[in-house]
């Protein structure tokens, strides 16, 4: 939800989480821990059932955005069990989740990206959310390396498969977060950071082998051939294009790499 508003809204409460941004103004509220302010830049939180109020500060227009997330959804995002972990702080400065709340935000109004990069933005904003301001720490397990090895081979094996997060957390018998988490710290990197990596290897070696861009772009899992093109600049340095005019040059010629900013 985007608003832009001079409003001031009465006591009410949500059935969901909220977690939003204000982009210009400021307002102020009411919460279970009294009043508070918000400003441009700050992070405002909303639990499930809490009561609140909302005015704006001087009575000019503020404007927000907002994402509500289903309580369930939650426990399965973060892991938790049944009992319910709560946002300590209605209004607060935490330029991480300011980053993370825009990424998701703008991915959502865009449109862009897929099912595993979504969700993948959405468990990092919530793990982020109650890990630096919940009501008590998510638990941080020991993961076997196993469990991540399943997650890695099952990527390797057909990277243009398109996959969701769920499933990888299934196979790993974790929630998304955990996978998440471990993934990114045993290997350095996100599943679908991975998968887009072990796809541009696939579109390779099908450009290698004759196919055409448009064709290697399809069967390696790419949605089109500029999404490929984009994901092969930022690995390689340079264009499908021109990695296969370079393998049409005689044995012994170097890779020219495309001129920066092209």
């Amino acid at each position: 939800m985007s608003l832009a508003s001079d409003r001031t809204f009465p006591r009410h409460s949500h059935d969901q989480y909220g977690i939003g941004v204000i982009t210009t103004g400021g307002q102020r509220s009411w919460s279970d821990i009294g009043r508070v302010e918000a400003v441009t830049g700050d992070i405002i939180t909303v639990n499930p059932g809490e009561v609140h109020d909302g005015a704006p500060l001087g009575g000019t227009r503020r404007t927000w955005h907002m994402l509500y997330f289903d309580p369930a959804l939650v426990r399965q995002y973060v892991g938790e069990p049944a009992s319910p972990i709560a946002m300590t702080c209605p209004a607060l400065n935490d330029s991480l989740l300011l980053t993370l709340m825009q990424q998701l935000f703008s991915r959502l109004v865009t449109g862009s990206g897929d099912i595993l990069s979504l969700e993948e933005s959405s468990c990092q904003l919530l793990g982020a959310a109650f890990t630096r301001h919940g009501s008590r720490r998510l638990d941080s397990l020991h993961i076997a390396k196993g469990n991540i090895a399943r997650v890695r081979q099952r990527l390797d094996d057909a990277p243009q498969q398109a996959v969701t997060l769920s499933e990888l957390a299934e196979m790993a018998g974790l929630s998304r977060y955990q996978l998440l988490r471990s993934f990114s710290r045993t290997l350095g990197i996100t599943p679908h950071a991975y998968q887009l990596q072990r796809r541009v290897s696939m579109a390779r070696q099908l450009i290698a082998n004759g196919r055409s861009l448009s064709q290697a772009a399809l069967d390696a899992g790419f949605a089109d051939q500029s999404h490929m093109s984009r994901a092969f600049n930022r690995q390689l340095g340079l264009s499908p294009g021109r990695y296969r005019h370079a393998l049409s040059q005689p044995r012994g010629c170097n890779f020219v790499q495309e001129p920066a900013g092209r």
